[in-house]
């Protein structure tokens, strides 16, 4: 009798333990699920790591999330940023690394805080100023669409300029980062233009994106037709430098030779951007202000 009882118990905790088991292994949505964006920018990029609670027919900000208190910036744990290399926020440099991103929500405006020790996390009630990178103020904007989960998007990319805009309910803010790459760049082209294989092409195109030396830009660019002769973009460039220089005619000679390039190359977008250069070229000035006004006074 005993063997057979000690037999049911020790079949019973094997039941339970399976069924412990599968318990722990039962995966299920998460309430705020979480997101990694990650954002090519300047000459590295930004990582942001954030939990995305959504509204649920609640009100947001003033109840969910109070005005005027520390907010972790999502749900669960401290959002995190990181920077793969220095860049400036509200006119204060930023070592490249990673931190956590606090706010502080009100009626019209937030306070955003990038805050050093990322240990804190979630827990707000322990937040200290004395570890804080910075805290600055921005403008709040109502918007018409009502976002139901909260979002952080990277957006207005240039090459050395974006903004981190959150957004939910029917509140937006934004904020600025700036990376000084160009004088890193300026480096890098003149120590690349002392090796043999030289990136004249690439060289050439920075320099007229960012309206520097047009002469050098098309000593450049004339360099790169050389190394690549039926590289219809780099012709297209030509054109383009070309035209800055206000040389048309070279311009829509270089522009015609896209045409022809790009018709061998089976690549239409650069036969109509050879098209639309000559069009550009071509298309009559407008008349001066003392032209139009002296027509309307015979009329």
């Amino acid at each position: 009798m005993k063997s057979n009882v000690k037999s049911l118990l020790l079949t019973g905790l094997i039941a339970l333990g399976s069924v412990n088991t599968n318990a722990q292994s039962l995966k299920v949505p998460a309430p705020s699920p979480t997101q990694t964006l990650k954002q090519a920018f300047a000459l590295s990029e930004i990582t942001i790591e954030y939990s995305r609670p959504s509204a649920k027919g609640r009100v947001i900000f003033g109840d969910l999330v109070p005005y005027d208190k520390i907010w972790r910036t999502g749900a669960n744990s401290a959002t995190k940023i990181t920077f793969g290399e220095e860049v400036k926020i509200n006119n204060q440099t930023v070592a490249a690394g990673t931190y956590a991103l606090y706010t502080k929500p009100g009626k019209s405006s937030w306070t955003i805080m990038l805050y050093k020790d990322l240990k804190l996390g979630g827990d707000v009630s322990n937040y200290k100023v004395e570890n804080e990178l910075m805290n600055f103020t921005v403008p709040s904007k109502q918007i018409g669409d009502t976002i139901e989960t909260f979002t952080i998007n990277i957006d207005a990319i240039s090459a050395n300029k974006a903004n981190i805009v959150l957004s939910w309910a029917s509140t937006k803010v934004s904020f600025a980062v700036e990376a000084n790459i160009d004088a890193t760049i300026m480096t890098n082209i003149d120590n690349a233009m002392n090796k043999d294989n030289r990136p004249y092409y690439q060289a050439a195109t920075y320099y007229y994106d960012n309206n520097k030396d047009m002469n050098q830009a098309l000593i450049w660019v004339n360099k790169a037709v050389e190394q690549y002769p039926k590289a219809y973009w780099v012709m297209m460039l030509k054109s383009r430098i070309e035209y800055k220089l206000n040389d048309t005619a070279a311009a829509v000679a270089s522009a015609t030779k896209v045409i022809a390039m790009a018709k061998d190359g089976g690549n239409n977008d650069y036969v109509k951007m050879g098209e639309e250069m000559i069009a550009k070229i071509r298309k009559p000035a407008a008349p001066p202000a003392e032209a139009t006004d002296k027509k309307k006074k015979k009329k």
